[in-house]
């Protein structure tokens, strides 16, 4: 065979490439509700209580579980509670396969895991010597809920919320899932991998609908489903302005090429040179792809990743204690 060079191949040998998002994990959360003054000005000013302290927080904890647990009885959907040293992603696989519907809740899941909160301590006047509360940072093992479901238009995805004031909780999508069900909404036949696309009978259009996934539609997302679950913020909170908003916590993009052949892939890029590239022939059927005993139709489960050289997002700190717990 003829040396080639990375350059002659990619220029000869790609029939498909396709540049989009991959995966992102975004902060959901209310930005009032972030510092000690903000919270004081929640419960005083808002609320009408004139002495704001975290057992104004309780009830409100205890009300959003309530809320959580009705919701999973009246919808028959499964609670999990998450144990030490789970896959989450995997679970939700599992749960996957016998979901018959084409947007839904498939399951809940419950883990304790370590999250900044605001606590009452108690402070002295200097003048009068009497003691008052006071809203302060700090942290706290406190029971999430992550609710694993499915959207018409982006798939699989997963939306953590934390029990405890301020409610803060994370979204977590799929950009290539997102694609999937654009093309076959659009009727465009195409050939899926595990997280990626293989062939598309419309790459240009495949491109466009990459390219669309917006911050406007990543944003709808979330609204769609905050009024679909239960929500921690009362309706006369959300229009005093205590909404949620969203910003990115983790990003990944990716550039797929996909080769005519296995056997365009010249001896360079065999593994072994820490200068060489370390990827795999993208050639054959999609099934050459896919992680052992996993179906080229089984869509990717969002979760998010670690990185080498990067400070990683945990993925889990389940608690050790249960009387720890604050809710």
């Amino acid at each position: 065979m003829i040396a080639q060079s990375v350059a002659d191949i990619l220029d000869h040998h790609v029939n498909l490439t396709i540049e989009g998002i991959d995966r992102m994990y975004l902060n959901v959360y209310v930005p009032r509700l972030q510092s000690e003054q903000g919270v004081v000005w929640f419960f005083r000013d808002h609320r009408g209580q004139p002495l704001p302290s975290a057992a104004l927080m309780s009830p409100m904890s205890r009300c959003f579980v309530r809320a959580i647990e009705t919701f999973v009885a009246q919808e028959n959907v499964p609670l999990v509670q998450f144990r030490k040293g789970e896959r989450k992603d995997q679970i939700m696989a599992e749960h996957l396969r016998d979901f018959g519907s084409d947007e839904g809740v498939v399951f809940v899941g419950k883990a304790q895991e370590k999250t900044p909160v605001f606590r009452t301590e108690k402070r002295k006047s200097p003048k009068t010597g009497r003691t008052y509360p006071w809203i302060v940072k700090s942290t706290a093992m406190v029971n999430h809920y992550y609710i694993y479901a499915v959207d018409r238009d982006f798939g699989p995805f997963f939306l953590k919320f934390c029990s405890y004031f301020p409610f803060n909780a994370k979204l977590c999508l799929n950009g290539h899932e997102y694609a999937k069900r654009q093309l076959a909404r659009r009727s465009i036949q195409f050939e899926a991998l595990d997280n990626g696309i293989l062939s598309c009978a419309d790459p240009k259009r495949l491109q466009q609908i990459c390219d669309g996934l917006s911050a406007e539609k990543i944003d709808g997302l979330l609204r769609k489903w905050l009024r679909l679950l239960p929500h921690p913020f009362t309706g006369a909170d959300r229009k005093a302005g205590f909404r949620y908003d969203i910003s990115i916590l983790q990003a990944e993009f990716s550039l797929t090429q996909v080769l005519d052949s296995p056997s365009a892939w010249p001896s360079i890029l065999r593994a072994g040179d820490p200068g060489k590239p370390r990827s795999r022939a993208t050639g054959g059927s999609a099934t050459d792809l896919q992680p052992p005993h996993q179906s080229p139709d089984t869509p990717t489960i969002p979760h998010p990743h670690c990185h080498p050289g990067r400070h990683s997002v945990a993925e889990r700190l389940l608690q050790e204690h249960a009387d720890q717990a604050v809710s």
